[in-house]
């Protein structure tokens, strides 16, 4: 059997050189790559919706003079008013989700008393614009389901039995009967 002469110490410091490089540098592009991947790969983040939807439809009814009851009952509870600003209501509303753009739409209202004077804010979009922008790309296309049964979907069920006839009621306790205590003997 042959063997190797072991290396001296000097020969061996370049060789582990190299490796401590090649190891370090691997280790460095593997964060990066994993760094690509984590942020593709996001498992769960929650959707944020905060505030009240206005809709153009509602906005359609306002009108200058409504008192503050019936802007409430249009629109809802004005997400921000201030001590300070007491004739001013801001309806504010926002909404992340993930796979859709950010949605942020506000409106400020202005009272003179208990009236209406002006509003002002961004264009809304109508229930059916807004219903189509946060709607993801996966339900595109889909058909929804028919919300009404056919009449052979009827067939297969059989019709509701009538209700027997009334039976005599239970002999109802006399006046003065005696009942059982309400609570156990102690």
């Amino acid at each position: 059997m042959s063997f190797l002469p072991p290396l001296p110490l000097r020969a061996l410091r370049p060789i582990l050189l190299v490796a401590l490089a090649a190891g370090m540098s691997a280790c460095g592009s593997f964060n990066r790559a994993s760094e690509t991947v984590a942020d593709k790969l996001t498992l769960y983040r929650p959707e944020v919706v905060q505030g009240n939807f206005v809709s153009k439809e509602q906005m359609a009814h306002l009108q200058q003079g409504m008192t503050r009851l019936q802007v409430r009952d249009l629109l809802g509870t004005p997400l921000l008013t201030s001590v300070f600003h007491g004739d001013r209501w801001d309806y504010v509303f926002t909404m992340k989700r993930q796979g859709v753009p950010e949605q942020s739409y506000r409106l400020a209202l202005f009272f003179k008393g208990d009236a209406l004077d002006r509003f002002d804010g961004d264009e809304m979009p109508s229930e059916t614009e807004f219903v189509e922008r946060i709607s993801s790309g996966k339900d595109k296309g889909k058909t929804p389901p028919p919300l009404e049964a056919t009449e052979d979907q009827l067939a297969r069920f059989p019709p509701a039995a009538e209700p027997a006839a009334a039976e005599a009621p239970a002999s109802a306790p006399q006046p003065g009967g005696s009942y059982p205590p309400l609570e156990p003997a102690s």
